[in-house]
């Protein structure tokens, strides 16, 4: 069967992540016997650089007809003083709207051979592993009104009873997949917002009986992220908790560069890292691509339906720092530091090594 991908590799490190994982997908898609079309464009400040605008509609189109869309990452300072409209992340806002991207889904994996990078301890990580599930085109980013003055800035925060129950079924049927529970975060105590998210939540939880469903206000959700990650398994919540909920869950893994996204919507799907284009190192071979490889994971579970290859690949990452080997960004005395390129081939090696083994033991 043959697939076709959308490449944004974007801005700063983006174009060299999106590589290696482009050569990943090309490993599996070899092993599984199934044909891959890419099809790159610009996207970010590198389109506003060419194009004036962060995404043209050329782009757009081009993400509506691919079967998934694959992104490295975009912004840096050189746009920050551009209009809200034209800064690179207004196109990933856009892009979101315009294939009715609204369930992100970002799990907070723990390589075991990572525990000790992290800054809590070991015990306290080595039984975490939960999925924050965000909406993603409601809420404070898209309200409206919107704006500010020389005197006062202002942003509406909003969510409808369909937004609010198309995330609520994705985070249930990921939740009953898991170990059956799910966590609602809000801050309902003060926002009235909140409570309408709340009591919906506890409307569509009518239809999911055999998952425990819990509440709890945001600033304890952060605190309880870092203080005991273990009691969690699914996470619930609106764009701008999503937003850092996910970030906090992303940092006590040890980097930001580790961590993959998937962002769905009825038909189309969105992956990418977590992290951002950190313009500091681009170009310098250094960047960690495991989180853009381990979204291309995702890709094959959600849009290709081929959960073999995407274990195939997730168990290869693991393989390879089981080996003690090290990009910049999750270095520690004792272990092998390698560049982009280096990290990217042992996982190419570890993909050849594992699917042997299973060759011969079938």
């Amino acid at each position: 069967m043959k697939r076709k991908i959308s490449l944004l590799p974007g801005d700063g490190i983006g174009p060299e992540i999106v590589n290696s994982a482009v050569k990943v997908i090309d490993k599996v898609c070899g092993l599984f016997e199934t044909e891959i079309e890419y099809e790159e464009m610009l996207f970010g400040g590198c389109s506003y650089d060419k194009y004036g605008i962060p995404v043209t509609d050329e782009t757009l189109d081009s993400c509506y007809n691919a079967d998934a869309v694959l992104l490295g990452a975009v912004g840096g300072p050189r746009w920050e003083k551009l209009p809200h409209e034209l800064k690179p992340e207004a196109a990933l806002l856009k892009l979101r709207k315009s294939l009715e991207l609204y369930a992100n889904i970002r799990p907070a994996k723990f390589y075991k051979s990572l525990l000790h990078s992290s800054s809590l301890k070991e015990e306290v990580l080595e039984k975490a592993d939960f999925v924050v599930v965000r909406e993603l085109i409601g809420g404070i980013y898209f309200g409206t009104p919107r704006g500010f003055n020389e005197d006062r800035g202002w942003n509406t925060m909003e969510y409808s009873y369909k937004e609010v129950a198309r995330i609520a079924h994705s985070a249930f049927k990921i939740a009953r997949k898991r170990k059956g529970k799910l966590l609602s975060v809000d801050k309902a105590n003060v926002l009235e917002c909140s409570q309408f998210w709340r009591n919906v939540i506890h409307k569509i939880h009518a239809g999911y009986p055999d998952v425990d469903l819990s509440d709890m206000f945001v600033d304890n959700a952060a605190m309880q992220i870092v203080r005991n990650p273990s009691q969690f398994d699914v996470i619930v919540t609106s764009n701008l908790f999503g937003d850092i909920l996910s970030d906090i869950s992303g940092a006590i893994t040890g980097s930001l560069g580790m961590l993959p996204s998937a962002s769905l919507g009825v038909s189309k799907a969105l992956y990418e890292p977590i992290h951002g284009s950190a313009p500091d190192i681009a170009g310098k071979g250094i960047a960690n691509p495991i989180g853009t490889i381990a979204s291309a994971a995702m890709m094959f579970n959600h849009s290709f339906g081929m959960e073999k290859a995407s274990s195939l690949i997730e168990n290869a990452i693991e393989l390879a720092l089981s080996r003690g080997y090290r990009t910049k960004d999750i270095y520690s005395a004792g272990n092998k530091l390698i560049n982009t390129d280096e990290m990217t081939n042992k996982i190419l090696e570890s993909i050849d090594e594992i699917s042997e083994k299973e060759r011969l033991h079938n």
